[in-house]
């Protein structure tokens, strides 16, 4: 069926609605389901894993830094089962590791947001919010550094002066 108005000739289907109306709606109506569904909470455990988890995967996929920062941690980690450090020093490289992860986690979330709401257009403090976050994660990447030295560095030397002796 068509209809004429003001010189415009529209489908309108049986319902009522013009093409452009329906489609509209469709269109709504997925935003609105998206919507509800990213503000909805998981309704058991096993589900808010998995949300968790696509957020790992995500940064793992997206974030040059998430990556190499876990294939650093896993050479501390190895580090530190190869030289045989105490249980507690294991311990402490490995927080350092996931605090240095879940830095860059909290990085990656907060530059999601910042750009969710300047719309990728520069402002000064989307850019302080983003070089604050990006800082949190260098100073918690360089006292990872530290740590992991000063735990490595001796049995490290250690082993090499008996591989050289």
């Amino acid at each position: 069926m068509l209809l004429q108005t003001a010189g415009i000739v529209t489908n309108v289907i049986p319902s009522g609605m013009t093409v452009e109306m329906q489609t509209q709606k469709k269109y709504h109506e997925a935003i609105t389901r998206n919507q509800e569904l990213s503000w909805q909470v998981a309704e058991n455990l096993l589900v808010s894993f998995k949300y968790a988890w696509q957020g790992v995967r995500y940064a793992f996929n997206t974030q040059r830094n998430f990556r190499i920062h876990l294939v650093l941690g896993t050479l501390a980690m190895s580090g530190s089962f190869i030289f045989h450090l105490k249980l507690v020093e294991i311990a402490v490289i490995g927080i350092t590791t996931g605090l240095v992860l879940v830095m860059e986690l909290l990085n990656t979330a907060l530059e999601a947001v910042v750009d969710l709401t300047v719309n990728k257009t520069y402002h000064e403090l989307a850019k302080i919010a983003k070089d604050c976050a990006a800082g949190a994660v260098l100073i918690s990447a360089l006292v990872a550094l530290v740590v992991a030295g000063l735990l490595l560095f001796p049995p490290l030397l250690a082993t090499i002066g008996k591989t050289w002796a």
